[in-house]
């Protein structure tokens, strides 16, 4: 897409004000970095960055069949989601691939908010548009911004502005008033950090972008260490790490799949699905600790130890936090026992590579500790 044709987010004036550096992504014109990724990505694992995820899909699904409706095309239990809690899903094609990875959750008592890909939320909104059936209805919300605050020091700034936010826990969500408007907040994140996302309509954002932006503890943070935080964190990117050929199985996101629907398998795909988690897939996503070279960037081949090509890389780069070089790629499950030592093709020249647990660096999502 040339410049004139890249759609903005509410805060495109004030992401230029400070100098970011912009390019086009997901169809919109969005900042990459400020000062650099390298100490943007530091910032938010030692401080709070913020975030500007405007450009994400969000909308409502209500009536009564709502969550009934949606549920055909997930495999997440949201009939048995309490209210004030939300709950990462797939929303899977008739063939059991990952149409996209969303967020979805039951702010308040309307049935449900929905968070989708910026990338895909045109085709998501399409798709359910045309899907869904009986009292159900979608109601896309492009009048409003969303912001993501991350990391140590996020749950003490917004406590600052709303007390009330320091009492949720990792997946709560609420509908309230916070900064003077209408908001609806989460606490989870993209980046394995504590942390707030905060959906505002589109023409208060820049008021509440730089009020969080006035705390010496908050910096802006682009999409270059957006990147490298859920590289770390273990957290796939649609479109690179799963896509709508990829299972959950594949993916190695099974945790998406409640026992409930299992048993009752009927969501889109489930007859692949379920052969899948009982004979095993043909391939799976591993994490890959890369010993030496260059980065190993989407699309470097891996490789066996004798040389044979077994799959690819789709996502990698250097971690910051590790100090050393990771990626992310798919595999024939015989090789994807933790040790396996493998070898990735960069330009050419095969480095070597073991499979490591995920996430590279530990999540730090505040969980609630559980009633006595």
């Amino acid at each position: 897409m040339t410049d004139e044709t890249l759609k903005t987010t509410p805060l495109n004036a004030a992401h230029r004000a400070l100098g970011a550096r912009m390019v086009g992504f997901g169809g919109y014109d969005m900042p990459v970095q400020y000062e650099g990724v390298l100490a943007e990505h530091r910032w938010t694992r030692e401080h709070a960055g913020l975030f500007d995820v405007s450009h994400m899909g969000q909308c409502r699904i209500s009536g009564a069949d709502a969550i009934a409706q949606f549920e055909r095309f997930v495999p997440g239990d949201y009939a048995i989601l309490k209210a004030g809690k939300q709950k990462y899903s797939l929303l899977l094609n008739a063939e059991g691939g990952i149409m996209d990875d969303l967020m979805a959750g039951k702010p308040d008592h309307d049935g449900l908010y929905v968070v989708v890909n910026a990338g895909n939320k045109d085709a998501d909104f399409a798709f359910l548009e045309a899907n869904l059936e009986g009292d159900a209805k979608l109601t896309v919300l492009a009048d409003r911004a969303l912001l993501a605050i991350q990391g140590p020091e996020a749950a003490e700034v917004m406590a600052k502005h709303e007390p009330v936010l320091s009492e949720m826990g990792f997946m709560d969500c609420a509908r309230l008033m916070l900064f003077g408007v209408d908001c609806f907040v989460s606490r989870s994140g993209y980046t394995g950090e504590d942390g707030y996302e905060i959906s505002v309509p589109g023409d208060q954002a820049e008021r509440i972008w730089n009020t969080l932006l006035d705390d010496a503890r908050v910096k802006p943070i682009g999409l270059g260490a957006r990147d490298s935080l859920r590289l770390e964190a273990g957290l796939p990117l649609h479109g690179h790490d799963i896509d709508a050929t990829t299972s959950p199985v594949e993916g190695a996101l099974t945790f998406a799949l409640s026992k409930s629907r299992k048993e009752r398998a009927d969501f889109n795909g489930a007859d692949r699905i379920l052969k899948e988690l009982a004979e095993g897939p043909s391939r799976v996503r591993v994490a890959l600790s890369v010993k030496e070279g260059a980065p190993a960037r989407e699309g470097a081949e891996i490789a066996d130890m004798d040389g044979n090509v077994i799959g690819n890389v789709t996502s990698g780069g250097p971690s910051p936090t590790l100090g050393r070089n990771i990626a992310m790629g798919y595999v024939p499950p015989k090789f994807a026992e933790l040790g396996t030592e493998l070898k990735v093709i960069v330009r050419g020249k095969p480095a070597a590579a073991e499979v490591v647990a995920m996430p590279f660096v530990a999540q730090r999502y505040y969980r609630k500790p559980k009633a006595a």
